[in-house]
Formats: C-alpha cells, sequence, structure tokens
C-alpha cells in the first residue's frame, strides 16, 4: 500500500460527524481553480468561435483562394482572364483542392423611386457553391443559373433590402456607367443577411452572363476563380503551390494568372484575427498565476495545521520527500476538485451560449449578432492537462516548507 496516498486521503476526506473539515482558505483555494479553469474554457471557446465565424464569412464571400489577371487593379472593375476546360480541369485535380468556381464582378449603382446605393455585381457560374449563402439566407431562395440563357434573378443583402424598401420578387434598376451609363434590371428571388457588414451594403449576386455582357466579354473571360481547400491547415501551402505552377502559365490572349489566398486579400482583418491569440496567451497566464498562488496559499495553511503531525511522522523516521508526497497529494485532490466544478461552470456556460445565446454583439462592429463558442476536445483535454501540470508544478515550492519543520519543536506545536 502506497503510505503517503493513503494518510493524504485520510487528510482530505477526514469528517466531523457528518460534515467534511474544509478550512475557509483552502475553498478559497478551489474556487480560485474552478473559476480560473472556467475563465479559461470560456476565453478559448469564444476566440476560436470567433475566428472561425469571421474566418468563414470573409471566405464565404471570397472564397479560400482567388487566381485573377496580374494586371487587375483593386478594384471591382477588373481585367479578364479567358479560363478553358484545361485549367478548370487541371485546378480541380489539385492536391487538396475541393472547388473551382468562376465569377466575374461590376461595380454599380442600384437606384429605386425612392433611395439609390452603391454595390457590387457579383456573377457567378452553374458550379457556383451556394451553401454559404443558403445558411445566412432571410428569406426567399438562390436562384439557379442556367449554362445557356442569361437569368435576370438576384440575391440581395438584407441591409440593401431595408435601405431600399425591397422585398423578395421585387424588380429594381442598376445602372452601370461605361463608356456610356447602361441599366439593367433585376428580380430579387432572396434576401441574406451575414451580419458581415462591409459586404452585406456591397455585394449583390447574379447569373456571371450580365457581368461577361455588360464588359463586352467573350464567354470564356471571367474576372477570375475562386478555389476552396479541403483543409484550411493547408491554405498557405496549396497557395504557395498554385502560385509557383501559375506565375509562368499565360491564357489566350497572353495574361499572366495571379494566384492570392484570402488571407493575401485581407490582410488587415486575418492580422486583426491572429492578434486575438496573443489576448488569449495573456488570460490564460494570469488565470494560472491566480489560481496558482491561491492553491499555494491553502497548501500552506494545510502545512501549518498540520504541523504537529509533521513533527510526529519526522519522529517515527518518516523522511521529508515522504512527508511532502502526503501534501502534493493533498494539492493534487484539491486541483482536482476544482477542476470538476471549473469544467462544470465553463462548459456548462459555452453550452448555455451556443443553444440560447443571451450574450449579442453589435454585427456592425464585431461582424457577428451574438458571442460564439468553439472548442474541440483536443483544446479541451489540453486546458486540463495544462491546469493540472502548472498547478501541481507550483505546488513544489511550498512543500519544501516542510523541511524546516524541527520534530521536537513540532510535536509540542498546539
Amino acid at each position: 500500500m502506497n503510505l503517503e496516498l493513503f494518510i493524504a486521503k485520510k487528510i482530505h476526506f477526514s469528517k466531523e460527524g457528518d460534515k467534511q473539515v474544509t478550512p475557509p482558505a483552502v475553498r478559497i483555494a478551489m474556487i480560485g481553480i474552478a473559476l480560473g479553469l472556467a475563465v479559461m474554457i470560456l476565453s478559448v471557446a469564444i476566440v476560436i468561435g470567433f475566428k472561425k465565424e469571421v474566418r468563414n464569412k470573409v471566405i464565404g464571400f471570397g472564397s479560400h483562394i482567388q487566381i485573377t489577371n496580374l494586371d487587375s487593379n483593386v478594384s471591382y472593375e477588373t481585367s479578364p482572364i479567358a479560363v478553358n476546360d484545361a485549367v478548370l480541369t487541371d485546378l480541380s485535380h489539385t492536391d487538396g483542392v475541393s472547388h473551382v468556381e468562376r465569377f466575374a464582378t461590376k461595380p454599380g449603382l442600384l437606384k429605386t423611386d425612392s433611395a439609390f446605393q452603391g454595390i457590387v455585381l457579383k456573377g457567378v457560374g452553374e458550379e457556383y457553391d451556394w451553401t454559404f449563402f443558403r445558411k445566412n439566407l432571410k428569406s426567399g431562395d438562390v436562384f439557379s443559373v442556367s449554362p445557356k440563357e442569361s437569368g435576370t434573378s438576384v440575391i440581395i443583402s438584407k441591409y440593401l433590402a431595408d435601405r431600399l424598401s425591397l422585398k423578395v420578387g421585387d424588380g429594381f434598376l442598376t445602372y452601370f456607367v461605361q463608356e456610356s451609363v447602361r441599366a439593367r434590371k433585376f428580380t430579387i428571388t432572396g434576401i441574406y443577411e451575414t451580419g458581415f457588414l462591409d459586404y452585406d451594403k456591397l455585394f449583390v449576386i447574379a447569373d456571371i452572363k450580365q457581368v461577361q455582357r455588360l464588359n463586352g466579354w467573350e464567354a470564356d473571360q471571367v474576372s477570375g476563380l475562386e478555389l476552396y481547400v479541403d483543409d484550411y491547415a493547408r491554405l498557405d501551402s496549396i497557395s504557395e503551390q498554385l502560385y509557383f505552377s501559375y506565375s509562368e502559365k499565360k491564357d489566350r490572349n497572353d495574361n499572366t494568372y495571379y494566384v492570392r489566398s484570402i488571407k493575401e486579400l485581407n490582410p488587415m482583418i486575418f492580422n486583426w484575427l491572429d492578434v486575438l491569440d496573443i489576448n488569449v496567451v495573456v488570460i490564460l497566464v494570469l488565470m494560472m498565476a491566480v489560481a496558482g498562488f491561491t492553491m499555494i496559499s491553502g497548501l500552506l495553511i494545510i502545512i501549518l495545521e498540520r504541523t504537529n503531525m509533521i513533527g510526529i511522522l519526522k519522529a517515527l523516521g518518516h523522511d521529508n520527500r515522504g512527508i511532502r508526497k502526503i501534501f502534493l497529494y493533498i494539492s493534487f485532490f484539491l486541483i482536482g476538485k476544482g477542476m470538476i466544478w471549473g469544467n462544470i461552470i465553463g462548459i456548462g456556460l459555452c453550452l448555455i451560449q451556443s443553444k440560447f445565446q443571451p450574450i449579442s454583439l453589435d454585427s456592425s462592429i464585431y461582424y457577428l449578432d451574438a458571442v460564439p463558442v468553439d472548442i474541440n476536445i483536443l483544446t479541451w483535454v489540453l486546458l486540463n492537462i495544462g491546469t493540472l501540470s502548472v498547478a501541481m508544478l507550483m505546488m513544489l515550492g511550498p512543500s519544501f516548507l516542510i523541511t524546516k519543520i524541527d520534530p521536537a519543536k513540532s510535536i509540542r506545536f498546539e
């Protein structure tokens, strides 16, 4: 039998009558561990969820990787590239690429009888993946793109619909300034809302053939290609591979292909998301420090209360190492109990926020209308292992106090 573990259990689970004896300082230490772990779980879950939601919205509007004309400027009035079936087939069979689709953009002015708004008409082909917009539809439905006929159906954002007093089934005129002003009439089939106001107030999704006709392009000319990868962790490597693969290729009009990832297209947003990781690290360090120091004070109280017992054990021939193990076992029990409550509180609050979303956000500032939470099993396990390891390591220091206790004096200690 492990004598140290047996004594530790006797001390930790000792009772007076039917009540377990737990000094107030020790209770505070356990509460510190519980609250510290709960805050850490919430912090990591919120940051992971926030980064994932914002990232998915940016990707929903612009895909993981875009291939455009090298001569294109930073505006939505783009120079075309010619894309044949060989290029599409080659990209579709690239390792890590899950989907390829064409797009074309054209700035315009959406006008009704009472108001007007500058927009970007984004044309999409029959292969377009509607998953993102279907998920964010508020009314109506997406439209289907015919491979031959040019459709006039569009989906617009709730922001534009509210601003211009439009609803599903309404028609509106959009004006495009070229050598002469050209107008096109579109019919709304669906209204979406992503909460990403910068994009919601900008994009109207239409048939790609409308943009091609406005620009006078041929059937194989587009603003670019959008590529989706099957693993976001591989985005940089796939983007780099395609960049070098297509940097020397040209289309039939001698235009050079230009490959960029969504991170390069939106550097400010992704740099901002990366900064959030620093905030999480600071919170984790602070919470672990608070939890560790409260446990140190709790262990010191327990040692001082058991000075007499320590003296007796030393007098009976028990060495310092063995006695220290007793109090480290006690610390382990206390930390474990605090961590159980911390997990219950942290995961419980995550589930409540995920299901009922009681904490809301201003989507015009944070791009989301509620605080998102997302935590996986691996992250949760690492948080618990890290908390337990750091807390136990911090217990080693105060346990050395036992070596300073003199048996002769401590036996008389009350």
